[in-house]
């Protein structure tokens, strides 16, 4: 695996510096969200072709892929007008996906309210996974014409909570240019915890030819809620999900989430042992 980190949870410098930082720590690539960088421009009018050359040379020259460029709104905003902004913002982040030469532009699925509010009966129920399919459709179409791939992460308070939802998903596009982002530690809960093997076993048989990416982060359950963390500070056990990286998926982009500048070398140190051990 080409083991890399979220941007945005890497010490706070200058773009370039940041880079340096990031390749230094032994990360061969990044997963960038322009809005939660910090110290650069994210609206939607600054992402020029110029821009994205500029960024291309950057991660060039540090030696360092953009795996996923970030673009995480909700496809199912109830409101019309606000649905059409970010379908629109989404297009703007695929076109400079094509200059810059991201991997994937990534996206989760949302909740069908304003507030991308977890409900426990609107957002999982088949209306909602119907709409946001709909509203997900022409923004695949775009990243075709772009020639860019567009990945879904399922979430399990998300709209695509589960990896049977997110094959409906794929199945009802059917486009080659749509793929999925596979982080199983969102795909777990308190109450379907004790199911964990069983979830991750499903969204491997699932999802497997459309994976092309993994996130990597820890979690804990205290007091019934469950946390984050950076792999290997938790409870999770990344054995079967490295096992089928490794044999299925070589050289995939593995992108570490909720590190800390001070954990984040002993978080890849900690995956790399593991991907070796096997």
């Amino acid at each position: 695996m080409q083991t890399g980190i979220r941007f945005h949870d890497t010490v706070k410098l200058p773009f370039e510096e940041r880079l340096s930082v990031i390749r230094e720590q032994g990360f061969t690539c990044t997963h960038i969200a322009l809005s939660k960088a910090g110290g650069i421009p994210s609206r939607e009018e600054a992402l020029t072709p110029g821009y994205a050359m500029w960024m291309k040379q950057q991660f060039d020259t540090h030696d360092i892929d953009c795996a996923v460029l970030g673009c995480y709104l909700n496809l199912a905003h109830p409101d019309e007008a606000e649905l059409k902004k970010i379908q629109a913002r989404y297009t703007a982040h695929l076109r400079f996906a094509s200059i810059l030469g991201a991997g994937v532009v990534g996206t989760e699925t949302g909740s069908p309210n304003k507030e991308y509010r977890y409900d426990p009966e609107a957002t999982v129920s088949k209306e909602t996974l119907e709409l946001f399919i709909r509203n997900l459709r022409p923004v695949v179409e775009d990243a075709e014409r772009f020639g860019v791939i567009l990945a879904i992460e399922p979430v399990f308070r998300h709209i695509v909570s589960s990896p049977a939802r997110a094959r409906a998903v794929l199945d009802a596009i059917h486009s080659p240019n749509l793929r999925i982002i596979f982080d199983p530690v969102n795909l777990l809960d308190p109450s379907n915890i004790d199911r964990r093997s069983d979830v991750i076993r499903e969204a491997i048989d699932l999802l497997h030819e459309e994976i092309a990416v993994i996130h990597l982060k820890d979690y804990q359950i205290k007091d019934g809620q469950m946390s984050c963390l950076a792999c290997g500070l938790g409870e999770m056990d990344y054995t079967d999900i490295i096992r089928f990286a490794k044999e299925n998926k070589p050289f995939i982009h593995a992108t570490l989430e909720n590190t800390t500048p001070e954990d984040a070398v002993g978080a890849r140190k900690y995956i790399e042992n593991l991907e070796n051990s096997l």
